[in-house]
Parts: structure tokens; sequence; C-alpha cells
């Protein structure tokens, strides 16, 4: 099934460096969660994706009157979702990249995790120690701009009334020495508490030198409900990584790529990292010198801003075509309206495309008349899997991921996000990751455009890694 250039959207991880030359870009590994977890049962791993798919879409639509808090959307679990690592005061790091936030946090010592027992399908990084504050780390004061964002904008005299800083000296805007507030995020399945800092991380690119970003802005969580791994937010609030990027570098910040390598939950090829590329650079240029070969160029869309959820990336969605037949979307998918309802959000920490149900329904009705009539349903398999319509093949009719059986059997890997009427105030539909695999999608932060391109990802890698 192939999708009309509106639909595409993105995400991605992003960092920065104040001793690269700014004139080239930067390329790192993203690592899918499940490379170091030896997984058997493709049915249960199936399963609980498409239920956490379910659950994070339908709750961006929940909490519509709850405007005392920060609500985010953050990974649920591993089990399809990509990591960046990088290092702390000498301490490794893997987070979640996540488009659909614009805050980087994760777990400081001492940390306590409540609900956590088995949140983590990698354990390695579910047990990987919480990272020590260094000594360099400072709190980010109540009267700057990022404490402000980190609490949904409240003006800096509050928070620093809150911070316990003396009225005249709020007064005479001299509560410099007062830290941010603990600030709380929830998410699908979860929360958090946490205080913002400032110290240098350092990033390994796909070369030496590392990548060392100074003075960056995290949240530290000492506490948290059922989240052991912190997130990198890469959506577009100025907390976010590419915005503070921007910031030290407007090369490196303003525009971002990422291609994750297609793998069907193959064990093999899930272990292949993904690049991501921070910067401008002339990709086909690089291929013609590596391969000797053009590639398909991008197709832009524009994006959509979405005043609920200004960290979004949003783009209209304007139909979906299987073969030559093209499903139009319908009407508030290609346009977001005053209260954040519609458009498509391309969604990092979303497994499977989430669309309203009429859509979806179309869609299913011409992959079971194109599929169904000549294949067996495999309504075993849905059960298992939560995933709807499967079928039965032979192994000469169609490549699908293996489901541990002798009879090969393919499912339609998009789901129902429920009718309109559910969907208010959210987005309309979401674009998973698993739809985004063998594509590259490029970021253009400062045009606030999304460009799609056709790629072998994995080749990308090897070539953006040759000299």
């Amino acid at each position: 099934m192939a999708a009309s250039h509106s639909l595409l959207l993105c995400f991605i991880l992003c960092f920065t460096h104040v001793f690269i030359s700014t004139s080239e870009a930067l390329f790192l590994p993203l690592i899918h969660s499940l490379s170091k977890t030896q997984f058997t049962s493709t049915h249960h791993l199936l399963k609980s994706t498409s239920t956490r798919s379910t659950a994070r879409f339908h709750h961006y639509h929940h909490n519509k009157n709850s405007h005392n808090h920060r609500q985010v959307s953050l990974p649920l679990s591993p089990g399809s979702d990509y990591t960046l690592s990088f290092t702390l005061n000498s301490q490794p790091i893997s987070l979640y990249l996540d488009t659909g936030s614009d805050l980087v946090w994760f777990p400081c010592q001492p940390f306590e995790c409540i609900l956590c027992e088995g949140k983590a399908e990698n354990a390695s990084l579910a047990s990987t120690p919480p990272p020590k504050l260094s000594k360099t780390a400072t709190p980010v004061s109540c009267k700057s701009s990022a404490c402000s964002a980190v609490h949904s904008n409240l003006p800096s005299s509050d928070l620093c009334a809150i911070s316990n800083c003396p009225l005249e000296s709020i007064e005479i805007s001299d509560c410099r020495k007062h830290s941010c507030p603990q600030f709380y995020y929830a998410y699908g399945d979860g929360s958090l508490v946490a205080r913002l800092y400032r110290d240098s991380i350092r990033l390994p690119l796909s070369g030496p030198p590392n990548l060392i970003f100074n003075n960056f802005t995290f949240g530290c969580a000492h506490t948290a409900l059922a989240e052991p791994i912190g997130v990198a937010g890469f959506g577009r609030g100025v907390l976010s990584l590419p915005a503070q990027l921007a910031t030290l570098s407007p090369q490196l910040g303003n525009q971002f790529s990422y291609c994750l390598v297609s793998h069907s939950f193959d064990s093999d090829r899930v272990r292949r990292p993904s690049p991501l590329i921070l910067g401008r650079y002339d990709h086909d240029e690089k291929e013609r010198r590596v391969n000797g070969v053009n590639k398909p160029s991008f197709v832009y869309t524009s994006m959509l801003d979405n005043p609920k959820h200004p960290y979004f990336y949003c783009v209209g969605l304007e139909g979906i075509s299987i073969g030559r037949k093209k499903i139009p979307a319908p009407e508030f998918l290609r346009k977001v309206d005053r209260e954040g309802s519609g458009g498509l959000v391309v969604d990092s920490g979303t497994t499977f495309t989430m669309l309203p149900a009429r859509l979806y329904d179309l869609v299913v009705a011409e992959f079971e008349n194109r599929v169904g009539r000549v294949n067996e349903r495999a309504s075993v398999i849905e059960e298992n899997t939560g995933l709807s319509p499967c079928y039965y093949f032979a192994n000469n009719v169609v490549n699908v991921p293996s489901m541990g059986m002798k009879r090969k059997v393919g499912c339609l890997m998009l789901m129902n996000g429920g009718d309109e009427a559910e969907l208010t105030g959210g987005p309309g539909a979401t674009l998973g990751n698993y739809q985004q695999q063998g594509f590259e999608v490029v970021y253009d932060l400062e045009k606030g455009r999304v460009g799609f391109a056709r790629r072998q990802c994995a080749s990308l890698w090897e070539a953006l890694n040759q000299n």
C-alpha cells in the first residue's frame, strides 16, 4: 500500500557540538530497542505493540479540560521504539527517540520507579544504573525561559514565588539563585516528576570525534510511574533537542532527517542501525560518489500548526493509494482546527499507523477486495496480534513478517483509531514508525516542511560512513 505525499510525516533525534565545523552534517546511529532482545513470540510482540499504539493515540484526545498539568505523549514501553545513546559525566545513557514530545529527560540517582517491573522488553536498557548528576550540573533558574516552557508557559513571577523567592526579589526580578520548581509530566500509561538542570552531554558520532553539547537543558527524574527509561524529545518545543541545537548551530539544528531500516520484526534486520542525519547535506552527491547512482528526490509537504499540541509535526492527509485505487481522506484530516483537532501527526513512539474509522474501513474493504478473495482469513492470528485483517499466503505470493508458523501470514499493519467524534481535541490520525521504514524523512524546520524519499536505509548508513 502506498500513501500520497501529504500522508507522510516524521520523527528523529538530534544533537550538537561547539567544536565541530557547522559546514558539515553529522551522522548518528539510531538503535531499535529490540536489537539486543531475544524475542521468540512474534504474536506476543505484535499484540503488545498494537495495544501500545492504540493507547498512545487515544491519550492525545483525553484530559481535554486538564490545563493545570502538562500532558505529553511519551513512549509507553519498548518494543517498537528507537534509542539514541550519549554520555553524561562519563556515564552512558540510552533514551527513546520521541517526536511527540519536546523535552529530554532521564532517570537520575537516586531513582524510584513505581510499577516498572516488566516494562522494558530490552532488559539491558532497564538494568543500566541511572546516572548521577555531576558537579558541573546546575539547576535551571526560576527566572529562565526554559522553566516557564516546562511549566506550560507559567509566568516566571509565579514560578519564583513557588520556589520561595522573597517578594521584594520577585518585584525587582532578582530570583536567579532560586531554582525552577519540580514539574509533572503525564503520558499514556505513566508519569514522572523531575527538575530541570544544565550540563554538558557527549554523543557518539558515526566516526570520531564525539559530539559535545555544552549547557544542555534536561529533566532529571527521581520518581517515575511505569517508565524506567528516559526520552529524547524532538518535537517543535523550545526544549527539544533540535531547538537547543539550533541556538548553538542553526546549520545543524534547523534540519534533520532519519531513515529507518525495514525490519518486519526480523531478528537480524532489527539489529541494523538506522541513520540519523543532523544538518543540511547533499545526500545525492554522497550517493553518487559512493555508489555511482542517483537517489529519488524528496517530495515535500507543509507542516500544520496545532494550537493544542504545538510540539507535534502535523501534516495534511489527502488520501491513501492501494495500487491504482486512491481513497480520499476525510476533510478533517487535511487541516487542523482551532481546537487542535484533525491532521495527521508522525509519531516515533507509535508503531502502527492509526486511522479514523471511516477511512480505515474503506482501506480494509479495498484490501479485502484485492486480497481476501483469493486468500484464507487468519482469524486466530488476528486474535493473537490485535491486527486485522490477516490472511494466509502461499510463500510465492507475498513477503510478510514470519509469524513462527509453517503457513505464511500477512496482516494489514494499520489500525482503527475510532470514530471522528472520539478524536476531537487531538490529531485525526498518526503515521507510525512501522510505516516510516524504508523512507528518508527530512524535517526542514527553517522552511516549515517535511520531505519524504524512498531509500535503502541500511545502504544509506553504509554510504554515509564512507569517506
